[in-house]
C-alpha cells in the first residue's frame, strides 16, 4: 500500500467534506432562493451522495486497517459509520418529515467524516513505520 497515496486521499476527502459545507452554508446566500420541495430533493441528493461516498471509502480504510496495524484505521471506519447516520440520516429524515430541527444533528455527521478523513491520513503515515511495510510503489 503507498503511503503517500493513501495520505493524498485522506486530505482529498477530507477537503471534499469541508468545501461541500462550505457549499451548502456559505454559498448558499448567493443562490438563488429554492421551494421547499427543491430544498428537500436537494437534501436527498447529498445525503445519498455522501452516504455513497463514503461506503466506498470504507472499503478503502479495510484495506488501510489491514495494511496499518492499529486502532486508528477502525477508529476512520467507525467515525465513517457514525457520520453516515448522523449526516445522510438526518437529512433523509429532514426530507422526508421536512422537519427542520433535524439541522441541528446534521453537522455532527459532517464533523465525524472529516474527523474519520483525518484519521486516515494519520493511519497512512504510521504504516510507512510498521515494519515489513512499502514506502512507495513497488517495481
Amino acid at each position: 500500500m503507498n503511503r503517500r497515496l493513501t495520505q493524498l486521499a485522506g486530505v482529498l476527502g477530507f477537503t471534499g467534506v469541508a468545501l461541500g459545507a462550505f457549499g451548502a452554508h456559505a454559498l448558499k446566500t448567493w443562490l438563488q432562493p429554492q421551494t421547499e420541495a427543491a430544498l428537500r430533493l436537494s437534501w436527498w441528493e447529498t445525503a445519498t451522495r455522501y452516504h455513497l461516498l463514503h461506503a466506498v471509502a470504507l472499503l478503502g480504510v479495510a484495506v488501510l486497517a489491514h495494511h496499518a496495524p492499529g486502532r486508528l484505521a477502525r477508529a476512520a471506519a467507525w467515525l465513517f459509520t457514525a457520520g453516515i447516520a448522523l449526516f445522510s440520516g438526518s437529512l433523509y429524515v429532514m426530507t422526508l418529515t421536512g422537519d427542520h430541527w433535524l439541522g441541528r444533528v446534521t453537522p455532527l455527521g459532517g464533523v465525524s467524516l472529516l474527523a474519520g478523513w483525518v484519521l486516515v491520513v494519520v493511519a497512512a503515515g504510521r504504516q510507512a513505520t510498521a515494519p515489513g511495510t512499502s514506502q512507495g510503489p513497488t517495481p
